[in-house]
């Protein structure tokens, strides 16, 4: 069985390595939707995979990292695509969320990308 957690953060970006008449090479803002999604047994003294608040804990630190902030000064980041944004949030997640499986980030209401590890 799988569970998710929606988060929602705010962030703005360059994409320097475009050309100067690319939108996204000019500086710009999203609203960024995350799904963070858990798999495994339910544990029958909780009835839970994992604790909904126990995700938003985990969730916390990395959020607070990128909410409201210019994502091309993020240390570690690199360059802020929205592949990128989802391996840096990956990368953080893992290990506090062993049974992660999969995240799904959201730039626009239209595009974005699920990410499953490498």
């Amino acid at each position: 069985m799988e569970i998710f957690k929606e988060f929602h953060f705010e962030a703005a970006h360059r994409l320097d390595h475009l050309p100067p008449e690319h939108q996204c090479a000019r500086l710009h803002g999203h609203s960024y939707r995350l799904r963070v999604f858990i798999r495994g047994p339910i544990n029958p003294a909780t009835g839970f995979i994992m604790d909904f608040a126990d995700v938003k804990a985990a969730a916390k630190p990395v959020l607070d990292q990128l909410d409201h902030h210019f994502l091309n000064e993020v240390p570690g980041m690199g360059v802020s695509t929205t592949e990128n944004i989802a391996r840096f949030i990956w990368n953080r997640l893992k290990p506090a969320l062993p049974l992660l499986s999969e995240i799904e980030l959201w730039e626009t209401a239209t595009c974005g990308v699920r990410y499953r590890g490498e």
